[in-house]
Parts: structure tokens; C-alpha cells; sequence
């Protein structure tokens, strides 16, 4: 039994236009804990669709509470909410509140996810980008003297009048039952709202984790999962990480395992040994940090330009913990580690029984205080494993081999092809903004042909959002009039193409152009990969990590093998 027993829940009923009209006037508020709205049109279709039929659609559960004046954003709806004692705070069924009050106001009209006709002629919904002609506004349906008015200024549709009042009747009172809650301790609501969030879509772990465990109000460090996603993308113009990947980062700092109990996480029993002076403000803070000198190495030292080129998410994961103990590592260890990420890289995940035994695997290998002990740990991990380079022919921008050979195209420096000059990671931000995939920015040089040309990696290039591009293949065939012969050749050749290549595209010899390029990918792949993991070379560490006699055969044999 909860130590702060509530009150049993007052039952009501509310008629479908009032609890809108509470929606509008600001007296229903959407709690912190709750995830974001996540229903597309067709959702809000089936939802309009039960209810014009009479279906029941759920009850609500409603937490009674003051609430400040605010501005609030729900959905497509900017609402200036007053101040009131009796707020109706809702712990179950936003994704209905917010898709009746978008779908039945002018301002949801316009939004996609929203925007819905009804028509009359054969009594479905559909989409108001949709041409119906006798399709009317759901806001007009919702309002009788609209509705009389449309009426008016359309007679050809008069003969499905009774439809239309039929359907806005049947709309407006529409019975919804409702359970009111009163109790002042939030951590009960919350602990209630993780029970019933089976409902609809189901939530994702990360988003449990960002609903239980929600930081301080206010401005400054991440609040959740949602600030550190914005913060790393617009810091560092990494992307948009997914919510997994930034939910395994922050648990992957105060611990190994990180597929452990999230419910758990903060409570009195499951203190973090490696950090138990930690608040949840701390853990959001400090897995931020933490998750930003990953990014940061990975960018500077690894050769990783953005989460789209990123080999496995899990290894981020692992790079985070790293620096959350080592926040600045040895410079010899920083070496290492570009080593290890790398030998990682081509092993894959697949050898561990999946991502997940790996990244549990490596964590674990990161040993608080023992910087020298954990990359030993770690590179030990790789060292029976061969390092043979993957096959590149056929392009993802989801698969590892893909993204490891965009990492060798990139640190080959491809240019602009209108300016010349090199490509730079704030370009390559600014032209993936909000995505997590490089596909924006990796283009088909032949775009007609065989389907299977479509797919071959040596059928790609790099083209950032301030280059125009009508037809590489003219471009790749024709210096531009504004560039000099020898610039223009330099700038094909930062995209790996030749003068052998230049010509096969001239006389439209499509298939051996593909062939010899794929040729010259191979090659820039496999020796990017050979300098990133430096495999002939010895992983010794930091030369004030080991311990030998004063003598100074030992000093010329460790400097020459340190390399």
C-alpha cells in the first residue's frame, strides 16, 4: 500500500465540446512527466471515425491541482493559459485531449497530422489537403451556425444537410467519462501514469525513463533525455541521436549494466556506487558532459563527422561511460582508444551474441580509476579477432560497412564543387540538420541505367545543401566555366574521380566507371582503416604507466616502439 493513500477517484462525465472548450480556455494542462505527442492523421482518424459511430474511446484519468498562468503548446494549438486553483492535469488519454482539441480548431486545420474534412457524401473522414466537394472543415462541423453558414455558401451540397448536423450532433455530445484525482504528491501520479502507459502506442523505455525520472524546472543544464538530444546536436552538429542511444548514455555513466531496471534507478536501494552523491539533475548533467567529449573525440580524433557516420550506436554508449571516469585522457590513450574504437568497428557486435551482450561487455571492461587498466581491457577484447576490411559495393546509409567507408570518403576531403573549398563538419551539419542518417548529403552520380547501379557504392558522392547540382555527370565530364581546368580537376579528384574516370563517363561507358571507382574506394577505405587501427604497430601504453629499470637499452627499445 502507497505511503500517500489518495482519494477515491471522483467519476465523471464530460460532453465532447466542453472538455474541448477546457482544452482551449486553458484549463487542461499536461503534466511534465508526460511524453511527447507521438498520434499521426491516421490515429486521429480512427479516433473521429469511433466517435461520429458512437465507439466507446477510453476513460480519462484527470489530476485536479492549481496550475500558473503560462503559455502552453499542445499539439498545433498556442494556448495563453490564465491562472487557476482547479486545473485538470492529464495523467491518461493526452493523445485523445490533444487530437480533438487540434481536429475540431481552425489552427490544427493546417497542420497534417490534424487537419480533417468530412464528407458528407459518404460519411468518412479524410484529409483536408484532400479535394472533396463536399468535404466540410471539422472546426465547421463542430460549430452550428459555421456549419448553417457553409451551407448557405454551398447549395449544391444542400441534399446532405441532415448528414452533416447528424455528424455534428453526434460530435458535440459526445460522452466521455473521466476520473478526477486529488493528491498533492506528484511522485504518486507519476508512479500511477507508469502503470497505465499501455495505452495506444506503447511507450519506449527511454521515454518511461524521461516520465519517472524528470529533472528540476528552469533553465540551464538538460532536464531530460529530449535537452540532451538538442544539446549534443546543436553543440557539437552531431545530429539527432536517437532517444535509446541518449537513455543508454546516461545510465552507461553511473554504471555497466545498462540494460538494469530504469524504475529503479534513483531510488533509496539502487543508489549508483560509481556516483551516489547523484541527483537526477546530476545524472542528466553529467551524462550530457560526459556524452559530449565522446562526440567531441569521435569528430576529432576518430575521423566520425556525424551521428550518420557513425559505425554502431552502441559504441557510443561505451565511449560515453569512458569519459564520464576519464574526462581527459593521456594523450598516448586517446591513440589507443582511436585504435580500439576502430578494431571494434570491423569486428561488429555480431561476435558478442548481439549489440547488446557488447555493449554490456564493454562497459564493464571500463574500470573507474584505472584509465592504463581500461583501454588495456579493451583492446584486449579485439586482439583474436581479424581485421579484414568489409565489403563496400552496396550502399546503406544504415549499414556499418556504408558508414565506414563515408568516414574514409570524408577524411579524403571532398570540396565544394561550386567553390572548391573543402567541405567542413558546420557545412555538414547544416545540411543534416534534424536528420540521423547522412542520406541528404550522399548523391547518385548515374542516375539512369541498371537498377543494381542504384545500389553500388561507387555510384555516390558527397554534395552539401550550398552546392547546386543539375547533372554530375556533365559536371564530372565538363570543367564549369567559373573554375580553371586545374582546379576542377582537383576538386573531382577530392571526390575520387580521375581523368580514366572523367572520360568513361564522356562516352557513357556507365558500368566501368562504376567498376574502377569502386576500385579506388576499396583501396582509400582499407587504408583509412589501416591508419585509424594502426594494427602493425605495438599497443603499448603511456610511457609513465610503465615500470622498468633505469637503463638505457629499455628507454631506445620502448621509444621505438612506441609508434
Amino acid at each position: 500500500m502507497s505511503e500517500h493513500p489518495i482519494t477515491k477517484p471522483n467519476a465523471v462525465t464530460y460532453a465532447l465540446e466542453d472538455i474541448v472548450a477546457a482544452v482551449m480556455e486553458g484549463k487542461v494542462r499536461i503534466p511534465d512527466f508526460q511524453r511527447a505527442f507521438r498520434w499521426q492523421w491516421e490515429d486521429v482518424k480512427r479516433l473521429l471515425d469511433s466517435i461520429i459511430r458512437g465507439y466507446p474511446i477510453g476513460s480519462l484519468l484527470l489530476w485536479s491541482r492549481p496550475a500558473p498562468q503560462a503559455k502552453i503548446t499542445l499539439g498545433a494549438l498556442s494556448i495563453s493559459a490564465p491562472e487557476t486553483q482547479e486545473a485538470l492535469w492529464v495523467i491518461d488519454g493526452q493523445q485523445r485531449l490533444t487530437s480533438l482539441a487540434c481536429a475540431l480548431s481552425d489552427d490544427g486545420l493546417s497542420d497534417p497530422r490534424f487537419g480533417t474534412l468530412f464528407d458528407t457524401a459518404t460519411q468518412t473522414f479524410c484529409k483536408a489537403i484532400d479535394s472533396r466537394p463536399y468535404g466540410i472543415p471539422l472546426p465547421v462541423i463542430f460549430d452550428l451556425q459555421r456549419l448553417i453558414k457553409w451551407f448557405s455558401e454551398n447549395p449544391d451540397a444542400r441534399e446532405y444537410f441532415e448528414q452533416a448536423t447528424r455528424a455534428a450532433k453526434a460530435i458535440r455530445q459526445y460522452s466521455i467519462p473521466a476520473y478526477i484525482v486529488k493528491q498533492d504528491d506528484e511522485s504518486v501520479l507519476r508512479d500511477i501514469f507508469d502503470r497505465m502507459n499501455n495505452y495506444g502506442k506503447r511507450l519506449t523505455r527511454a521515454e518511461v525513463f524521461s516520465a519517472l525520472h524528470t529533472g528540476s524546472k528552469g533553465d540551464g543544464p538538460p532536464k531530460n533525455l529530449a535537452d540532451i538530444i538538442e544539446h549534443i546536436d546543436s553543440q557539437y552538429g552531431f545530429g539527432i541521436l536517437d532517444d535509446d542511444t541518449a537513455l543508454r548514455a546516461v545510465l552507461a555513466r553511473r554504471g555497466s549494466d545498462v540494460t538494469r531496471d530504469i524504475r529503479l534507478e534513483f531510488g533509496t536501494a539502487n543508489v549508483s556506487r560509481e556516483f551516489p552523491n547523484d541527483s537526477v539533475d546530476d545524472a542528466y548533467r553529467g551524462g550530457s558532459e560526459a556524452l559530449g567529449r565522446a562526440v567531441a573525440f569521435l569528430q576529432r580524433e576518430a575521423n566520425v563527422p556525424h551521428f550518420g557516420f557513425l559505425t554502431y550506436r552502441y559504441l557510443l554508449v561505451v565511449l560515453t561511460r569512458f569519459f564520464a571516469h576519464f574526462p581527459s585522457p593521456k594523450k598516448r590513450n586517446r591513440q589507443l582508444l582511436r585504435r580500439w574504437f576502430w578494431r571494434a568497428s570491423i569486428v561488429g557486435p555480431e561476435v558478442f551474441k548481439g549489440w547488446t551482450q557488447a555493449m554490456r561487455k564493454l562497459s564493464a571492461n571500463i574500470i573507474p580509476g584505472e584509465e592504463d587498466t581500461t583501454i588495456k581491457e579493451l583492446l584486449k577484447t579485439f586482439e583474436q579477432f581479424d581485421l579484414r576490411p568489409p565489403s563496400i559495393k552496396k550502399f546503406m546509409t544504415t549499414s556499418a560497412s556504408s558508414r565506414m567507408l563515408l568516414c574514409a570518403m570524408w577524411h579524403h576531403g571532398p570540396r565544394s564543387l561550386s567553390e572548391g573549398k573543402t567541405y567542413d563538419i558546420t557545412g555538414l551539419a547544416q545540411s543534416l540538420a534534424g536528420q540521423s542518417t547522412a542520406k541528404n548529403v550522399v548523391k547518385t552520380i548515374l542516375r539512369r541505367g541498371a537498377d543494381s547501379a542504384m545500389t553500388y557504392s561507387s555510384n555516390r558522392y558527397f554534395l552539401l545543401e550550398d552546392d547546386i547540382m543539375e547533372d554530375p555527370i556533365i559536371y564530372f565530364t565538363q570543367p564549369p566555366l567559373n573554375l580553371s581546368p586545374e582546379k576542377w580537376k582537383s576538386i573531382c579528384s577530392s571526390h575520387i574521380i580521375d581523368d580514366a574516370m572523367m572520360e568513361m563517363l564522356a562516352s557513357g561507358r556507365g558500368a566501368e566507371f562504376l567498376n574502377l571507382r569502386e576500385l579506388k574506394l576499396v583501396s582509400l577505405t582499407n587504408d583509412f582503416l589501416e591508419r585509424m587501427t594502426e594494427k602493425a604497430f605495438e599497443d603499448t601504453p603511456p610511457l609513465e604507466s610503465l615500470i622498468f629499470d633505469d637503463d638505457e637499452d629499455n628507454d631506445e627499445h620502448f621509444n621505438e616502439s612506441l609508434s
